[in-house]
């Protein structure tokens, strides 16, 4: 007798029998009459980033489940007619141990400290998961993660959305060319932060009404509740956020790295405003050293932030965020975020073919992505295992530096990294970072 196939299954099925792998577009599966071609979707922070995230989900499939530690920020999304029938918790937990038979992919876009957690869980329940940027807090965490979703086998990306655009992957390869000639440096700048950060806690105050407090500090050491940690503020902490590296250089960082597979550093080092290791501080230098690959020698990273960025001989501009690859023939200079254009000087530029984003070239377009690998289709660019999770472990590397960095002005430690065992080999003192104690109730 046949058996009935899973959730999964179908869904793989479905794309299959359209007759290309998966279907050219998410409103296929939306026209037909079927409702089980539709992807049920939950989502684990739904306002900020995760307003887009959620909102997204709704476009391609049916929101079953919001999950919030904020009760208004709930009752106001629950006034969305796309998600009016989708029920509402505070705990992811209580979410996927509930409601966990009626999801086929979660959406989480909470604060960095709470990723990991989120991401595993639903993972491990067979459910397809899009994290935002950066994937993780800790860098064991975004090698784990890229482990339990090979092991699931299930369907990931990473938010930073400039992995669709037509022009960063076009600049990758053109870089990908050898036409720049051999590779001296690479630097990387942003405007971040754009929050406060750099000074001491804020006084405690009484949790207002409707916020789940625990909660929210979630997997982090408790503390008391303060003006500026829930919102934006949480990034500028190490308990919560990765600073202005974690946020920006997923994006920032991102050609680079696919363009000259810029991972595994062998060593890191930093100079900041200085910083009492609690806040991140207000500006910092960070200079990571990659060993030679296969198609690039030894190459030096530089990413500035809070104001820094690199020397006039380098780039003589005024772009808020960029980045700049060296050669011995001729630069690329990435404008903004995302590298939405790019601009080549001392060499003509070459004709290339590049693998444009099946999904489209816009945030929604990277949503896509996703939904079409969920639907049978090839992994999205980003996903965990091949591509974001060796993307968050060099970014949140540099972080460990900025952490022995403590004194303004001063070069930190130079940290030496063992990239197979995640371990900085020279600076044992730093091992809490690459991998934090959780809070009882929480694990990977």
């Amino acid at each position: 007798m046949a058996r009935n196939p899973n959730r999964r299954e179908f869904l793989q099925t479905t794309a299959a029998v359209a007759g290309v792998g998966f279907f050219s577009s998410v409103a296929a599966s939306q026209d037909s009459k079927s409702p089980n071609e539709k992807i049920r979707f939950a989502s684990v922070g739904i306002t900020g980033k995760g307003s887009s995230d959620s909102g997204h989900a709704a476009i391609f499939g049916d929101m079953v489940a919001i999950c919030d530690i904020d009760d208004g920020r709930l009752d106001g999304a629950a006034k969305n007619a796309s998600f009016q029938r989708a029920k509402k918790f505070n705990d992811f937990r209580k979410m996927l141990d509930e409601a966990g038979k009626d999801i086929d992919a979660v959406t989480v876009s909470t604060p960095d400290h709470m990723h990991a957690v989120i991401a595993a869980m639903a993972m491990k329940m067979g459910k397809h998961v899009y994290c935002q940027k950066p994937m993780t807090h800790d860098i064991s965490e975004a090698r784990r993660l890229a482990e339990i979703a090979r092991e699931m086998k299930v369907a990931t990306q990473m938010g930073n959305q400039g992995t669709a655009q037509d022009s960063l992957r076009k600049a990758a390869a053109i870089v990908r060319t050898g036409v720049l000639g051999a590779i001296k440096e690479v630097h990387v700048w942003t405007n971040r932060p754009i929050w406060p950060q750099g000074g001491n806690r804020p006084e405690e105050k009484p949790v207002p009404a409707g916020i789940h407090w625990d909660l929210w500090i979630g997997t982090a050491p408790y503390r008391p509740y303060a003006n500026g940690y829930h919102n934006f503020a949480w990034r500028g902490w190490w308990d919560f956020g990765t600073g202005a590296l974690g946020d920006m250089a997923c994006h920032t960082f991102n050609m680079p790295y696919m363009a000259l597979d810029l991972k595994d550093p062998v060593s890191v080092v930093a100079e900041s405003s200085g910083h009492n290791q609690d806040s991140y501080p207000k500006w910092s230098v960070i200079t990571f050293q990659f060993p030679a690959n296969d198609h690039r020698g030894a190459t030096p990273v530089t990413w500035y932030d809070g104001g820094k960025g690199p020397s006039k001989d380098v780039y003589d501009g005024n772009d808020a965020s960029g980045a700049m690859i060296v050669g011995e023939k001729g630069k690329l200079h990435a404008m903004g975020d995302y590298c939405e254009r790019y601009k080549i000087t001392g060499v003509d530029e070459p004709k290339v073919e590049w693998e444009k984003s099946p999904g489209g070239t816009d945030d929604k377009g990277h949503f896509k992505e996703w939904t079409l690998a969920i639907q049978g289709g090839k992994p999205a660019k980003s996903n965990f295992p091949d591509y974001s999770g060796g993307l968050t472990e060099t970014i949140l590397l540099g972080n460990l530096a900025v952490y022995a960095a403590p004194e303004a002005g001063a070069p930190g430690k130079k940290i030496e990294w063992n990239a197979k065992e995640m371990k900085p080999t020279n600076a044992p003192e730093l091992e809490k970072i690459v991998k934090r104690e959780y809070r009882a109730g929480y694990s990977l």
